[in-house]
């Protein structure tokens, strides 16, 4: 059966794979297109399921908003090498996927991965798959999140593989002011919003360790719950995005900068996502 160049060009344009591959795949689904998509798609599974245990530590970290900020999300799309990270057509993939979360706003990883990918037929966990096969390493979308707030503001950080969501507690002209805590989110990497949001298995370790530390340079065992409560508001303010300095300007807490921006303003939610 004669297969033609515009058959193998529109399958690759479908696809992604190879123009070789392409041909492979009309040839053994004899021309049919559909067919042929399969035949693709059951390679990426093949190849998937021979790389299912590498690992797929590089990648890209990628965030965006709606158009009227009131929602923000971002993603993680791996893979093995940073060759392929580095790669215009896999970094697409991963805006595709983006933007599909932000279209549907879906609960969470598992129900992204289930949406379909456009107009393919395929949902977004089989595009994964089959672009295993098409790219030969094996592609995890180990993470999503979402911000949702009156003004959500999303920092890449450059290189793709560090960004932040931050969502505001009021509107308005707030843009900078938004990039300026997510980008401090993405910088010093708070465990929580303020001491309050802290997890109270956090809190306890923090103290154990304190009283530990604290017996251990000699101090008397009355007085290490004193010093550990102490070391424990240093982690409050080191580790809590409102208490934290801000690296624009060491003087002041994020809280008093946000407050100096508009009165009353404040961060009610945060996301942080790497490679690392």
């Amino acid at each position: 059966m004669k297969i033609t160049a515009a058959e193998v060009n529109k399958l690759r344009k479908q696809t992604g794979a190879g123009m070789m591959d392409c041909k492979k795949a009309l040839v053994e689904a004899e021309g049919d297109f559909e067919k042929a998509v399969d035949v693709l798609r059951k390679k990426g599974q093949k190849v998937a399921a021979k790389r299912s245990d590498r690992e797929a530590s590089e990648g890209v970290v990628l965030a965006t908003v709606t158009g009227d900020r009131k929602r923000g999300a971002v993603i993680v799309l791996n893979c093995e090498t940073d060759f392929v990270a580095k790669n215009a057509d896999f970094i697409k993939l991963a805006e595709q996927f983006l933007n599909t979360a932000i279209e549907h706003n879906p609960a969470d990883a598992d129900a992204l991965r289930a949406l379909p990918f456009g107009d393919t037929g395929m949902t977004i966990a089989e595009k994964i798959t089959e672009q295993t096969g098409v790219i030969g390493e094996k592609l995890d979308l180990s993470s999503y999140e979402t911000v949702e707030a009156d003004f959500v503001v999303a920092y890449i950080h450059p290189g793709n593989q560090l960004a932040s969501l931050v969502g505001l507690n009021k509107a308005g002209d707030l843009l900078e002011v938004g990039r300026d805590v997510a980008m401090q989110v993405a910088a010093m990497a708070p465990v929580a919003l303020d001491k309050d949001s802290v997890p109270k298995e956090v809190v306890d370790r923090e103290i154990e360790v304190g009283k530990d530390l604290a017996i251990q340079e000699g101090k008397p065992a009355e007085m290490a719950e004193k010093i550990a409560m102490g070391r424990l508001n240093k982690f409050f303010q080191e580790n809590t995005l409102l208490n934290q300095a801000f690296i624009k300007d060491g003087k002041k807490s994020i809280k008093q900068y946000l407050n100096e921006a508009e009165n009353g303003l404040s961060v009610v939610s945060f996301r942080r996502s790497s490679l690392n």
